[in-house]
């Protein structure tokens, strides 16, 4: 079913790990399409309560996207949905999502990781948009997520001179949230997501999609949607539940309700 991805479920997790490490797990056509059906599986998976994308290998995350097929597309290629579309759906996807940074992130792997809900990186991984190296520009997110999330002036150095950064600038500058030792990756990235499993599933649908929806539309727009959301879960079992352990000093049993 998925020759280039690996899908693990562990503990409410789901892991999305990228296998192709001969290519530093460039993102060609096929993958991009497993990526977006594994999402797809996970997200309707009762098990799954995160979701968590990776590469194979301790070298890269994702290296970009396949040259060789880049190189090959006409100029009208470039209007269809395709890699853009899958990252539109990582980052709409109803269940928090985190990248596991092991490595090289450059290109459409940057934008991989961009449209995941929190970033957690290695010290020695390589996060960067070459793009304009190749001659075109970041086609995949790029050039709106990083400006959205690391700053306008940030955004257009990096962009502009290919500039790669390692995980701990990454975290200085606000790109990744935490930036470990390789060893610590994968315990980090569980405590985060132990973290999340802990709150109302409910709550993290609707707090995703009012922060994702309502940063690009006026303040008063957005919190309206923020307003309607609140009365959403307002009328949720888990709400009851959620409030009625806190009052009972016990860990809230979250029903998905």
């Amino acid at each position: 079913m998925y020759e280039n991805l690996k899908l693990e479920i562990n503990k409410g997790l789901g892991w999305i790990t990228i296998d192709r490490p001969e290519v530093r797990n460039a993102l060609n056509a096929q993958t991009l399409s497993e990526i977006e059906k594994a999402v797809d599986d996970f997200e309707s998976h009762d098990e799954v309560k995160v979701i968590v994308i990776t590469g194979a290998g301790e070298k890269s995350f994702a290296a970009g996207a396949d040259i060789q097929q880049l190189r090959d597309r006409p100029m009208l290629e470039a209007l269809v949905p395709g890699m853009q579309a899958t990252y539109k759906k990582i980052e709409n996807c109803s269940k928090a999502t985190i990248a596991a940074i092991n490595g090289f992130a450059l290109g459409g792997g940057c934008e991989l990781a961009l449209a995941c809900d929190i970033r957690i990186a290695v010290n020695h991984a390589k996060l960067g948009l070459p793009e304009l190296n190749l001659g075109i520009i970041p086609g995949a997110g790029g050039t709106q997520r990083l400006s959205r999330i690391v700053g306008k002036g940030k955004a257009m150095e990096m962009i502009l001179t290919g500039k790669m950064i390692d995980g701990q600038e990454a975290e200085r500058i606000g790109l990744v949230s935490q930036s470990v030792d390789g060893s610590e990756l994968e315990a980090v990235v569980e405590q985060v997501a132990n973290s999340i499993m802990s709150k109302g599933p409910v709550a993290i649908k609707l707090a995703k999609m009012v922060i994702n929806r309502g940063y690009d539309v006026d303040l008063d727009t957005a919190l309206m949607m923020e307003k309607m959301a609140q009365a959403l879960v307002f009328g949720t079992e888990d709400k009851q539940e959620g409030t009625q352990a806190f009052l009972d000093k016990r860990q809230a049993n979250f029903q998905n309700k």
